[in-house]
């Protein structure tokens, strides 16, 4: 019987344990995709407890912060919203935690939760209901007194050298700048561009949105198709002087519906007068700003993530109670692969496809994905389309291996971008450890099994790209 997690987890060849540890293991960390907040970067945050990080609370404005995949194993065990979202205090909370993860076995959770006890705190027992309080004490002295435990400190011992965090067009990105002009911050920390509540139009906060927009430009209003897409393509400019090297785009599922701009503005004139419109009204307003996203970020040198197929906010009680993002969302079936195709290949006919890199909730897409690749590469970037890291529900074990899988099997795996936490926890790098030591193992196994040469300059290659040259190159840096 294998122990527990020791060095050569998941690690199931003598070629794996090499690849990973003389090769992987090594490289920094490109997190290009996350939710964490540059603020708490700049102002160095020092967290009070465990549960603090790993649970979260309650942000001044009433929403919460958190961790909502512990979240979702705490309520699928039976906890009170009380202890999950709630005020009970912060050991009674990890307390609870600790009951719902033993049950989570075969839960990714379960691994992601010890790995960053075992590397943050050098805890190397499991964390059960019997040592809970062990080593509740053991991480919250660290975390208050450890001089390696403040945010900064997190980031610099797990080897990160840019941060992509996710950010509003309407975003002032003053933290961004503090960041940029504070020589004592190595870590390369960017802005994002998400402009999902511009694109939206059939979503609830849609017109009020566009006022801020208009004020974040010095606009009093804005009422056409034409102004609003000016007014992202300023914040977008704006954002590339900022160093951003990314956006991102979190819809249901992607349209393409062409239309003129007189029909467009038929539609807004609707929403605007707080009518209701059809599907398809929405489709052409989506399409002609996705359009010309797509066009400005090709010309800023700007990768295009499109994250889709989610039900977001299944459960309308919660969702009214606690706001997005709160644990209740779903694996969604669209079939939208042709139109995200037809997108590329329209934005491909003036040659303004940008990079892009596609996420599907759905695993089911992972082939069709995969297949549309290579209908859209250049040589402007080895990989220019990406099939994305396994995102969200899909960042297992057996989801990342699906996910390499159909990339090796229909595109070139060897020129993945690789992972990404898409957390809101500074202890979530761990993650990236767990997908280095997944991706390591399929590549050993393959060449164990010989149906890949165990050519040793080739592997490096491979491993070192996967693991940190290939994201670097991509985005940059």
């Amino acid at each position: 019987m294998k122990e527990f997690m020791d060095k050569n987890f998941l690690l199931e060849t003598e070629t794996a344990q090499h690849l990973f540890h003389d090769y992987s293991d090594q490289m920094p960390l490109v997190d290009y995709h996350c939710h964490i907040s540059p603020r708490e970067i700049y102002e160095d945050r020092r967290f009070n407890n465990i549960a603090e990080v790993w649970l979260g609370g309650k942000n001044p404005d009433g929403t919460y912060f958190g961790d909502h995949y512990k979240w979702r194993v705490m309520r699928s065990n039976g906890v009170s919203e009380d202890y999950i979202t709630g005020d009970k205090p912060d050991f009674e909370r990890f307390l609870k935690f600790a009951e719902a993860l033993e049950m989570a076995i075969g839960n990714p959770m379960y691994h992601w939760t010890n790995m960053e006890l075992h590397k943050y705190f050098g805890v190397t027992e499991p964390l059960t209901v019997d040592n809970a309080k062990e080593i509740w004490d053991k991480c919250n002295d660290m975390l208050q007194n450890d001089p390696n435990m403040t945010v900064r400190g997190l980031i610099k011992q797990s080897n990160v050298a840019f941060v992509g965090t996710t950010d509003d067009p309407i975003d002032s990105l003053e933290w961004h700048e503090k960041i940029k002009n504070d020589p004592s911050i190595t870590v390369k920390v960017c802005p994002s561009f998400r402009p999902d509540k511009a694109i939206n139009i059939d979503k609830e906060g849609f017109v009020e949105y566009i006022g801020k927009l208009a004020a974040s430009v010095g606009k009093t209003e804005l009422t056409t198709v034409e102004e609003i897409i000016d007014a992202l393509l300023e914040r977008l400019a704006f954002f590339a002087q900022m160093g951003c090297r990314a956006s991102d785009h979190g819809l249901d599922y992607i349209p393409f519906r062409l239309a003129d701009n007189s029909e467009i503005n038929a539609v807004l004139k609707k929403v605007f007068a707080g009518e209701t419109i059809s599907v398809p009204e929405a489709e052409i307003y989506q399409t002609a700003v996705l359009l010309a996203l797509g066009k400005a970020y090709h010309k800023h040198d700007i990768a295009m993530q499109i994250h889709y197929s989610c039900y977001r906010n299944a459960n309308e009680r919660i969702y009214r109670s606690l706001g997005p993002d709160t644990g209740v969302d779903m694996i969604a079936q669209n079939t939208c692969g042709t139109s995200i195709a037809k997108l590329l290949s329209k934005l491909d006919e003036t040659r303004e496809c940008p990079k892009t890199i596609l996420y599907s909730l759905n695993p089911a897409d992972n082939e069709q994905i995969g297949t549309m690749l290579g209908c859209f590469q250049s040589d402007e970037v080895p990989g220019k389309i990406q099939l994305g890291s396994a995102w969200w529900f899909n960042d297992t074990k057996s989801g990342m291996e699906d996910q390499m899988r159909a990339l090796a099997n229909l595109g070139l795996l060897g020129n993945f971008v690789g992972m990404l936490t898409d957390s809101r926890s500074f202890l979530s790098y761990a993650r990236h450890d767990y997908f280095r030591r997944i991706m390591c193992n399929m590549i050993g196994n393959w060449v164990e099994n010989g149906e890949y040469p165990n050519h040793e300059k080739s592997l490096e290659k491979i491993v070192k790209g996967i693991s940190y040259n290939n994201a670097a190159r991509y985005f940059g840096l």
